[in-house]
């Protein structure tokens, strides 16, 4: 009898009811999870804000954060103490700088490389630009500057233009660049490219070329000397002025008291005589006709 109640008396092997639901729970991946780091993180967080619950910690605390940033930034190695632009005339150099007003030394951290780069190109004398710091703390801009290539009497005043008609700068008067074609009309400059082209194909009338007007922003006259005017058509002007000048120069008419070629009608040019002219004309015909 006492082996059969020593065995009575023996602790059950099998697991208690809650020890067995806590092993199947800890064998889920998500609760083990919320276990380890979860509930760390929830604690930390909870204290935190208690912490933070103060507003005298919350302001001395960023006050710490402001002055540590502002030490790191201003270290030695991040000031910028010189503004270096390349690839412009000095004149427009100046007004660069001028335009960045930025009071060096002045920490890089403090500079927005794409907003400066943004305010460079703003210059109508500036096609593009490149903006970034290098070492020995220099802000470096390279520019590359337009080109002017026509003088454009706008409404708003006289302009030069480059080649794809931007305007590069305004200037007081159109004998300040004598060197440059003349250009006039309205939209004359968002057709420069084919202005340039026209001047081109003037060839030996370029001595005598006073500049190109854009009539009703559909077509181009060119104005010589002695007040002579080409009316060149819309479509294909190029060809019509070498046209215009091989017949020139086989029969010479531009020599003549001509004032005006219109070559609008591709199938009939039309002259334009002078007063003077159209008199000479006039008598010479009255002899041919005894009149």
């Amino acid at each position: 009898m006492r082996p059969l109640r020593e065995a009575a008396q023996r602790r059950d092997p099998a697991p208690s009811r809650w020890a067995y639901r806590w092993h199947r729970l800890w064998l889920t991946p998500m609760f083990r999870l919320t276990v380890r780091v979860g509930m760390p993180l929830a604690l930390m967080a909870s204290v935190a804000g208690l912490w933070l619950a103060d507003e005298g910690r919350r302001t001395a605390l960023h006050d710490t954060y402001v002055d540590l940033r502002s030490q790191f930034q201003n270290r030695p190695e991040f000031m910028v103490n010189l503004v270096a632009i390349e690839g412009a005339s000095p004149l427009l150099a100046e007004a660069i700088r001028a335009g960045l007003g930025y009071g060096l030394p002045l920490s890089s951290f403090e500079i927005d490389l794409p907003a400066t780069r943004a305010r460079v190109e703003s210059y109508d004398a500036v096609a593009r630009a490149d903006v970034r710091i290098v070492s020995g703390g220099v802000l470096q801009v390279n520019v590359t500057e337009r080109l002017p290539a026509l003088v454009w009497r706008a409404p708003d005043g006289v302009w030069l233009v480059d080649a794809g008609g931007h305007r590069v700068a305004q200037i007081g008067a159109r004998s300040l660049r004598g060197d440059l074609p003349l250009i006039a009309g309205q939209g004359a400059a968002a057709r420069a490219a084919e202005a340039l082209d026209l001047v081109q194909a003037a060839g030996p009338l370029v001595p005598r070329l006073r500049g190109l007007v854009r009539m009703g922003e559909r077509r181009w006259d060119v104005v010589l000397d002695r007040d002579q005017r080409l009316m060149l058509p819309e479509d294909n002007p190029v060809r019509a002025l070498e046209r215009l000048i091989a017949l020139d120069q086989a029969e010479g008419i531009l020599a003549r008291d001509i004032t005006a070629v219109d070559l609008r009608n591709d199938r009939r040019p039309t002259l334009r005589l002078s007063a003077e002219g159209a008199d000479t004309l006039r008598q010479i015909r009255l002899a041919q006709t005894g009149g």
